[in-house]
């Protein structure tokens, strides 16, 4: 854990109380609304520094930190994505705060293309691994051997089945698919996208994965969802951009919402 992480972790207690948080929540793009539904200190990534700032419009970019639901967690609301800087450890820090404020789980949602017919835009999946496909890494460089993190069960069995519970609960469709990184911020090209369903892809996307190896490195457990916004390139009609992106993304994220509310409930 750096010293930067510490003094940060300090920094934020001083503002929003000592009471570590049970789970970090990255909003992606779209859901930033949830953060606002917070009880407790919001904080700019400007005044936390080394938090990479987020470019990206549909991201909001401050920490959370208070009660969702009664329960204490640290939101982000927005991220940093490798194609804006070449950096895909951007979040590392971010990562780093969250697990110095003792955190134990961390959440993390995304908006995401669709590999599969029966998934249109507005449905929700839950990661059960992934395929990195852009072959990047954020822990290239890291000297140390805790470098070689094994990534079976990266996406926390337990806490799937509980967000699976409270999607039941919640009368939402939440099936469980893989999810391929691309970099971006090009969109991927058709032969790409029958590329990665070949290779098991169900919806590919920008994030969340580098998050994800982050977050076991420093001894997270992690869990993630997608929201819909489109069908990957090839699969329909649909003209793809990021202002779709963005306009799409509330059709899942009330669903999403709902699903992490109740899962919040049942803490």
């Amino acid at each position: 854990m750096s010293r930067n992480a510490e003094d940060l972790a300090a920094f934020i207690r001083d503002r929003a109380g000592a009471e570590p948080p049970l789970y970090g929540l990255i909003l992606g793009s779209g859901l930033g609304a949830l953060a606002e539904q917070v009880e407790g200190v919001a904080i700019d990534y400007g005044q936390l520094p080394g938090f990479p700032g987020t470019g990206v419009s549909g991201h909001n970019a401050k920490l959370v930190v208070g009660e969702l639901e009664g329960v204490r967690v640290a939101v982000f609301g927005g991220r940093s994505h490798y194609y804006e800087h070449g950096r895909p450890y951007a979040m590392r820090l971010p990562l780093e705060v969250l697990k110095a404020l003792g955190a134990e789980a961390l959440i993390a949602t995304n908006a995401a293309g669709s590999l599969r017919p029966e998934m249109p835009t507005g449905s929700l999946m839950m990661l059960n691994d992934h395929i990195n496909f852009s072959g990047l890494n954020p822990l290239i460089g890291e000297p140390t051997d805790a470098r070689f993190v094994p990534m079976m069960d990266a996406y926390d069995p337990a806490l799937r089945a509980r967000l699976a519970e409270a999607a039941q609960a919640e009368g939402v469709d939440l099936p469980e698919g893989v999810y391929a990184w691309y970099s971006g911020p090009s969109f991927e090209t058709p032969a790409e996208i029958r590329a990665i369903r070949t290779l098991g892809a169900d919806a590919v996307g920008m994030s969340t994965v580098p998050e994800v190896i982050l977050a076991r490195f420093l001894g997270l457990k992690a869990a993630a969802i997608s929201t819909i916004t489109n069908m990957a390139a090839g699969m329909s009609d649909e003209a793809i951009s990021h202002e779709h992106t963005k306009a799409m993304a509330p059709l899942g994220a009330a669903k999403l919402e709902k699903v992490l509310r109740r899962f919040l409930r049942g803490a």
